[in-house]
């Protein structure tokens, strides 16, 4: 006879209070992120350089940056830089 336990498990959502502030709630996600469809080299260099000018003056950038950089996010612009950049920041800080 075989048992099964089953445990509970709460689903944690975080939500950090910089996320209040931060200048792409004044924005659409499609500037931050990449389309789920094929996106040329220069629809993307020129979509980041839009949003990365936003992050530029965001007063919660340090914060946006070390939260991507705490929950490993790997999509999109995160503190001014993309995917990329912020695993090559990862790479040479250590």
């Amino acid at each position: 006879m075989l048992f099964f336990q089953y445990r509970s498990y709460m689903l944690e959502i975080k939500v950090s209070s910089w996320q209040y502030d931060a200048m792409c709630r004044q924005h659409s996600s499609n500037l931050f992120f990449p389309p789920a469809t094929f996106e040329k080299k220069e629809d993307r260099e020129k979509r980041e350089a839009k949003a990365k000018a936003v992050c530029n003056g965001c007063p919660v950038r340090i914060e946006c940056l070390d939260e991507a950089k705490e929950i490993a996010e790997p999509f999109g612009i995160w503190g001014g830089l993309n995917e990329v950049e912020r695993k090559r920041n990862l790479v040479f800080s250590d």
